[in-house]
């Protein structure tokens, strides 16, 4: 048996970004940066700094190239080849984070990951979500590895733009959601269970604090409710996929979400934000009642999340395209995760639910 559970070492406190040095020291003297253009420029100066002082010099700083693709995985691998570094540093998003994640597995170097926004669980996982140069989902791959170190700045997380933040609910409400049912297919272990314990415990600490760390967000307030969303969003969200594996780490929301990013009106909702209305699909797809998929909603309308396909940019779909959104869907591996076979029509019909479900309460409040 192999686990990976998550990052060898994971630190969050509040300018943190000043003593980074003192943590990346270990890894060794000369360290490339590969980063979004907003990040690098958020992060650069007062990292190079930091590094300075600890006698880290900074030899290189690269733009990741806007997706994780295999384009832009296997462009950075040759440009860093015969770059003589010791260690990898990561600032910004998931994407971001895919991405080095792949050129740290393929180069065999350390990886220190120091996420910017706290949208998803990528720094805390060993795999690596892949997409076309144009953004369209392609495949999980397993030529990734977790970072040794993660370092969050609860500063840079307080002063990224909140609807990152809500991004990162959605995608982590999906952990109780997705493992819940994929677990049906698995035989229990002593570690699967524990991953479904902490992502039961998870969704209750989202409904709790979840209205409190957006509003601290907002205000560009840190609080403790914003700070314990955030190391539940970054870390403990990705313990769920490190202990439970493939016996429960995502079903029909997350695959709901890549089928949806074929249709180019809905690349500028975010992630979790797509993820959030899949788990309002897989409900349906799952037979819940009505009843339950509205008290969900109603929590969405608390925090910000999209809960029908025009929130999230897609005014209307033609016969065609819902029927490639359905062929396409199931052909996506976090399916195969559902307890029972799904068919086209029955995301067709799930998503039309819940967008009919998202509807009737967007008009309620309104």
């Amino acid at each position: 048996m192999k686990v990976t559970v998550g990052p060898a070492q994971y630190v969050r406190n509040a300018g943190l970004l000043s003593n980074a040095g003192l943590y990346i020291n270990k890894f060794g003297k000369r360290a490339v940066l590969i980063g979004g253009n907003i990040s690098r420029e958020i992060v650069e100066g007062p990292l190079r700094k930091s590094l300075s002082e600890q006698g880290i010099s900074l030899k290189q700083s690269l733009w990741y190239g806007g997706e994780s693709s295999e384009t832009n995985i296997d462009r950075l691998v040759e440009q860093l080849s015969s770059e003589n570094f010791d260690v990898l540093i990561a600032v910004g998003g998931g994407k971001v984070m895919d991405t080095v994640k792949a050129v740290a597995y393929q180069l065999d170097k350390p990886l220190v990951a120091m996420p910017t926004i706290a949208a998803t669980c990528a720094v805390a996982t060993p795999i690596a979500i892949l997409y076309s140069d144009e953004g369209e989902f392609l495949e999980i791959s397993r030529k990734s590895k977790a970072p040794e170190l993660v370092l969050v700045d609860s500063h840079i997380i307080l002063n990224a733009p909140f609807r990152y933040l809500i991004a990162g609910i959605g995608d982590t409400l999906a952990k109780w959601f997705e493992t819940k049912c994929s677990i049906k297919k698995a035989v229990p272990t002593a570690i699967n269970q524990t991953a479904i314990a902490i992502a039961g415990q998870l969704y209750h600490t989202l409904l709790q604090i979840g209205q409190e760390a957006v509003t601290s967000n907002q205000t560009k307030t840190l609080t403790k409710e914003l700070e314990d969303l955030i190391d539940a969003v970054i870390l403990v969200s990705g313990s769920v996929s490190g202990y439970g594996g493939d016996d429960c780490r995502t079903a029909a929301a997350h695959a709901i979400y890549s089928g949806l990013t074929i249709f180019p009106d809905i690349h500028q909702t975010y992630h979790g934000e797509i993820v959030a209305f899949g788990i309002l699909a897989q409900l349906c797809m799952e037979g819940v009642g009505e009843e339950e998929v509205k008290t969900l909603i109603s929590y969405y309308q608390e925090v910000g999340l999209p809960f029908t396909l025009k929130q999230m940019g897609i005014s209307s779909l033609t016969d065609d395209q819902w029927k490639e959104l359905g062929e396409i869907t199931v052909t996506i591996e976090d399916m195969a995760n559902m307890p029972f076979e799904v068919t086209p029509e029955m995301v067709i019909t799930s998503v039309r639910r819940a967008d009919e479900i998202g509807n009737e309460m967007f008009v309620v409040s309104n």
